[in-house]
């Protein structure tokens, strides 16, 4: 197994802006880490940098403490899954899988004992005299990943591998590449998505990369942190509006006072106020703010039990203008002064109708507040997380 730590890592492309900008990060034995952003934003490309397959432009790369900056790729001890699966078509998935240790002159007997040992693990073992043109989508890519397993490499490398699945097939095997990672504990995984969903249920760490203008302010990376960490504490307005889905509920509001309880806002359409247990040293009264609250957080209240309306609760009316069924539960999309929607989760068989009105209310503990320059107003330290 291997750690990986980048130090001041950054990629441009001849006299360009960088496109990796600034950063700094370690990466544990046996972690499963998982580069996550919106398209543009470099995930692939700082995986091609620990791959070998791309030049650092400035900074760091070392693998099991190894400075591997000028290693050629072969020698780094990774192996990498493509998003296009990238097997041999007039070969078989028991050569395709061989392909790597044949090169390497491994004897025989032991390549054998490895591909059907990788096959056993993956459920490949009746389709080895295959070729990959009579393999399903989720068999190839299953087929890839027994290429990298043979190899028995310290870093595995994956590259949106399954970003070229439906959603069924997705979701098994993203399933599959979990077990595999308890299964193969002496290695570390590094894993590219733009899907929170993969990165939230695989990743033991998520590293959230900024985009376009915000990775010349800030530097390419926006938070570091395990899944709920990043859903419960987000470090910035970006990380809270990335994470979750559907994704937070933004509100523009005033900071209406400030004491040692806490902030109150006043919200700028409804004029509605609520008090948030954070700290509002770095707020002055009157500035603008940002009110947070996640669909989930909203919970729907009968009017008979409406009556609560305590500083620290937020209690809203709105008028249904919008009504997602999914069964289990429904996303209700409520009409917001000034024409903006706000969306908050109900029970799929709670009594609502479009056209109608619903009541919600959200505990403040499990709201946000970000200041006007986008970053999160932090909690008091006392204040437990919402759970």
């Amino acid at each position: 197994m291997a750690s990986i730590s980048l130090r001041g890592v950054q990629k441009a492309y001849g006299e360009n802006a960088p496109v990796i900008r600034n950063v700094d990060l370690e990466i544990g034995k046996n972690e499963f880490c998982v580069f996550l952003g919106p398209s543009g934003c470099g995930k692939s490309t700082l995986l091609r940098m620990i791959a070998g397959l791309e030049d650092v432009t400035d900074g760091d790369i070392s693998i099991g403490g190894k400075l591997v900056n000028d290693v050629p790729a072969a020698q780094r001890g990774v192996a990498m899954v493509f998003q296009s699966y990238a097997l041999f078509p007039h070969m078989t998935v028991y050569e395709n899988m061989a392909f790597g240790l044949k090169l390497a002159k491994t004897p025989k007997a032991e390549i054998d004992r490895k591909v059907r040992e990788a096959a056993r693990i993956l459920q490949l073992e009746a389709l080895l005299e295959r070729h990959p043109k009579a393999l399903s989508g989720g068999q190839r890519q299953r087929v890839a990943i027994g290429r990298a397993i043979v190899r028995e490499p310290g870093v595995f490398l994956f590259d949106e591998p399954l970003s070229n699945l439906d959603a069924t097939l997705r979701g098994q095997t993203r399933i599959e590449i979990a077990r595999l990672h308890r299964q193969f504990e002496q290695a570390s995984v590094v894993y590219v998505t733009h899907d929170q969903i993969e990165a939230m249920t695989l990743a033991d760490k998520i590293v959230l990369l900024h985009s376009g203008k915000d990775t010349e302010r800030y530097g390419s990376i926006a938070q570091v942190g395990a899944p709920l960490d990043l859903y419960h504490r987000p470090s910035s307005r970006f990380v809270a509006g990335f994470i979750g889905s559907p994704r937070m509920n933004f509100l523009p509001a005033r900071v209406a006072a400030i004491d040692p309880n806490g902030v109150s806002v006043t919200l700028d359409a409804s004029g509605e106020t609520v008090r948030l247990a954070v700290q509002g040293s770095r707020l002055a009264v009157g500035a603008p703010v940002t009110f947070g609250v996640r669909p989930e957080h909203l919970e729907p209240v009968e009017e008979a039990a409406a009556s609560r309306d305590a500083m620290d609760t937020l209690t809203i009316t709105r008028a249904i203008t919008l009504i997602e069924e999914l069964g289990e539960h429904s996303y209700v999309h409520l009409e917001q002064p000034g024409g903006a929607v706000l969306v908050a989760k109900a029970p799929g068989d709670a009594r609502l109708q479009r056209g109608g009105t619903a009541r919600f209310r959200a505990n403040a503990g499990a709201c946000h507040l970000f200041a006007e320059d986008g970053f999160a107003v932090a909690p008091f330290a006392t204040v437990d997380q919402p759970a």
